[in-house]
């Protein structure tokens, strides 16, 4: 593929949201060329700027709720409400916002019409998903102070001088390296996104055929044996992790032994959650004005 094509290719993003049948019709006529993907069980959007404009209706199908269910959530809130530093009540429903953790952000993405607002770093969450709030709410706050600076330093200090950070420093040092032993007789498809035990989905890039010394890496790769050769990867991207399909049956057994296999559904849904982040990440560095 030529660089021109590259630049001509569509951006794709992946969406969804809570489903009703008039809220899919609001939708496929505010995104008319959206299409459905049974695979992913999600909507694709094309268009560089799809992911704000998707944002900004998602923001007002939340206001669209309905006063019954708004004025419920208030109730609710009212009657019950959650006490805490890392929750505001604002005048659509209510603000989170906490320390980075990949916990909060898988709790909050399960509750309907909550959105990451990038203008204030917090995510917003309608009055009327007030019950989803409060019944993951006990987790999110769990996870926001073990995120909070204080409180990493104080484990980060318990682990000094023990076998739990030697054991830490050993796999940050191999996965910089960015290899994974797999068996020389069934060897993993290059260029194409692969399910692997110790690194999640990755791409392999090239097979090296050179032996992999036990002696050395067994600890962080027990499934390997004196017939595993060393595959280097790379972090896959999203638009690799959208044109993958899913395999059709969990992993079996003998593919854990061999520390590769066809990603899952859910295994690409987290890894295409990922890899939007990443991007999305470089895009605002790369936009951002000197």
């Amino acid at each position: 593929m030529t660089e021109k094509q590259e630049e001509d290719k569509p951006t794709i993003e992946i969406v969804s949201f809570p489903f009703d049948h008039m809220t899919v019709v609001r939708f496929r006529e505010t995104f008319p060329t959206a299409r459905w993907d049974d695979q992913l069980q999600a909507w694709k959007v094309k268009g560089t700027t799809a992911r704000r404009r998707f944002d900004r209706w998602l923001a007002s199908e939340a206001d669209r709720r309905s006063p019954h269910e708004q004025e419920r959530g208030r109730d609710a809130y009212a009657f019950e409400p959650i006490l805490s530093s890392y929750l505001d009540v604002i005048d659509i429903g209510f603000r989170v916002r906490t320390p980075f953790s990949r916990t909060v952000v898988e709790e909050l993405r399960q509750i309907p019409f909550a959105r990451w607002n990038a203008g204030d770093k917090a995510w917003h969450v309608p009055y009327a998903s007030y019950d989803d709030l409060q019944h993951r709410w006990e987790a999110i706050e769990e996870a926001a102070k073990r995120a909070e600076p204080d409180e990493r330093r104080k484990r980060a200090e318990a682990r000094k001088g023990t076998e739990e950070e030697a054991r830490a420093k050993r796999r940050t040092t191999e996965r910089r390296k960015r290899r994974l032993p797999v068996p020389s007789d069934d060897l993993p498809p290059l260029h194409r996104p692969v399910a692997t035990q110790a690194f999640g989905v990755v791409v392999i890039i090239d097979v090296t055929g050179e032996i992999v010394d036990l002696s050395e890496v067994l600890e962080q790769y027990p499934h390997a044996d004196d017939e595993h050769v060393w595959a280097l990867w790379r972090l896959p991207t999203l638009e690799e992790l959208v044109h993958t399909w899913p395999a059709k049956s969990e992993m079996r057994q003998e593919e854990k032994d061999r520390g590769w296999w066809q990603p899952t559904l859910e295994e690409l849904r987290k890894a295409r959650r990922a890899a939007k982040s990443r991007e999305r990440r470089i895009s605002e560095v790369v936009e951002k004005p000197d």
